[in-house]
């Protein structure tokens, strides 16, 4: 079985700096791509940033510069390190695992508001 659970949103000023945290449940996580998505009220859930099992990683052109993805493999726990947050990064933010198998898992989302 298989568990993500996402940690660290909250309310916080544009400016300012948050650090969510995924923490992986099973054995997959070594094998698994990790990545962070977010999703707005009417809004799609786009890709934020990825990290592959090697240690790669991508980042939407939108948070280039301010967000940092990382893991922690002996934790099984991946971050999200959001830096000069803005109004418009405000999201539900959710943790994705994709392992070989080709299934992905899905954690419940932890909620990111960003104020004026």
């Amino acid at each position: 079985q298989v568990q993500l659970v996402e940690s660290g949103g909250g309310l916080v000023q544009a400016g300012g700096s948050l650090r969510l945290s995924c923490a992986s449940s099973g054995t997959i996580f070594r094998v698994s791509a990790m990545g962070w998505y977010r999703q707005a009220p009417g809004k799609q859930r786009p890709l934020v940033a990825s990290i592959t099992s090697a240690g790669s990683t991508n980042y939407a052109d939108s948070v280039k510069g301010r967000f940092t993805i990382s893991r922690d493999n002996a934790k099984n726990t991946v971050y999200l390190q959001m830096n000069s947050l803005k109004p418009e990064d405000t999201a539900v933010y959710y943790c994705r695992a994709t392992p070989w198998s080709g299934v992905d898992y899905w954690g419940k989302g932890t909620l990111v508001n960003v104020s004026s």
